[in-house]
């Protein structure tokens, strides 16, 4: 009799728990865990000369800093043929999330700001829309100097747009590359 009391006080929690409401959240499509950016530029008319620059932040959100290296300078006067590769590797093996993001093309862009030093950059690939990806582009280069280049990756950007103050969406992952051009 007592375990017949106790079902009976169990049942009214086992109803408002097993509710059969259709209020099933929808599962939320995670942003990427991007740890690091790799960016391979060759100079169109020299194919000898190849910059990599990377940022690599091997802890996420972790306490370390980003290592951000540019493995060389630029020359003036030369247009680069740039490609870009994301990868997590928090996960073993690295996932390659470049993967991802030409899948995604319509929700990704990229951005590419130079401050300092004379730059230009076009898009080289776009989605299934016409509009600017970026994992491919070309830039050319200016006067020799001393500045930076920004690149952002924005998750779900407002398409089109004119730039990265009006895109709106969220940043995956932006670093500022220091970079000298040289005569």
């Amino acid at each position: 009799m007592k375990i017949f009391k106790y079902a009976l006080l169990a049942i009214p929690f086992l109803y408002f728990s097993c509710n059969d409401d259709d209020d099933t959240p929808e599962p939320i499509n995670e942003e990427e865990v991007i740890t690091t950016m790799t960016i391979y530029l060759e100079n169109s008319a020299d194919a000898s000369d190849v910059i990599m620059m990377q940022t690599q932040d091997l802890d996420g959100d972790g306490p370390n800093e980003p290592v951000i290296t540019v493995d060389g300078p630029l020359s003036s006067g030369s247009v680069y043929i740039g490609a870009i590769g994301w990868a997590n590797e928090m996960e073993d093996p690295a996932e390659n999330i470049t993967l991802e993001i030409l899948e995604e093309a319509d929700e990704h862009q990229v951005f590419f700001n130079a401050t300092g030093v004379d730059i230009e950059f076009e898009y080289g690939d776009f989605d299934s829309n016409n509009n600017p990806l970026g994992v491919v582009f070309s830039m050319s280069t200016g006067n020799a100097g001393d500045g930076t280049i920004t690149i952002t990756l924005v998750h779900e950007p407002t398409k089109p747009n004119d730039g990265l103050d009006t895109a709106g969406g969220s940043v995956d992952i932006q670093t500022s590359f220091p970079v000298t051009i040289e005569q």
